[in-house]
């Protein structure tokens, strides 16, 4: 482990190696939760990062997730949490470039595929610093288009892609989803408290299914006395006891 990196719990027994260029924040805890992995899926999560999603199911029995990441620090810090909690063989960490996976990943072989993905265009908002930031947070390397793209290779017919963006983009996921051969089937808001507005919303498609699609009731953070929810708090488990 670096000078760079930490180890944070994760509840039930789990650790993670993070830093301050690979971390993760509610919205991929929200993802790995709404993607509900079954135990026999073949999964695959792009863009992981430090591989918060694998980890997180990897606390049921799920035991085949490939976990893709451009970014070689990411991977690394990946690898030291697989070690921390003895997950060899559970999670498969792959360096690659979403864009290019062919000879790299099985096209046509998961189940499930997921992806919390950069949300600002190129161009928008005040760039990140780093070169790690700029890659987790802008779409340099990667569009929504170019993860429909990937997902649509890699998921078997009736295969899932789920994912996590901002509500103004719900639009253009929609329509990548529809021209990539993924149809939208579940949507599902995120609110801080139930008389705000959705900060995040959540996405599943399926891979060759017919038109269909249904709006699940909002997912409430907070409640009006500014405590966590309890649907909220049973997706962070006795992580958010150790984190308030």
């Amino acid at each position: 482990m670096s000078l760079e990196t930490r180890i944070e719990p994760l509840g039930n027994g789990m650790q993670i190696c993070v830093s301050d260029s690979h971390t993760f924040g509610t919205d991929a805890i929200l993802l790995a939760n709404f993607a509900a992995i079954k135990r026999k899926d073949k999964a695959c999560d792009m863009g992981t990062g430090c591989g918060i999603i694998p980890l997180i199911w990897c606390k049921g029995q799920t035991n085949s997730i490939t976990a893709v990441d451009i970014q070689p620090a990411a991977i690394n810090q990946l690898n030291e949490s697989i070690a921390l909690n003895s997950l060899e063989g559970r999670i498969v960490p792959v360096i690659c470039d979403l864009r290019f996976l062919k000879d790299v990943l099985p096209f046509g072989s998961y189940d499930l595929v997921t992806m919390n993905p950069p949300y600002k265009p190129v161009g928008t908002g005040i760039e990140s610093l780093s070169e790690a930031e700029k890659i987790a947070r802008h779409e340099v390397m990667c569009t929504i288009d170019d993860a429909v793209s990937a997902a649509a290779k890699l998921l078997k017919f009736g295969g899932r892609f789920c994912m996590c963006h901002r509500p103004e983009r719900l639009c253009d996921i929609i329509v990548s989803m529809r021209q990539g051969g993924i149809e939208v089937k579940r949507i599902r808001f995120v609110t801080q408290k139930a008389d705000t507005a959705p900060w995040l919303v959540l996405v599943e498609g399926k891979r060759g299914s017919k038109s269909s699609v249904t709006v699940e009731k909002n997912l409430v953070m907070f409640g009006a006395d500014s405590k966590p929810t309890e649907e909220f708090r049973s997706m962070f488990g006795d992580y958010m006891d150790g984190h308030q």
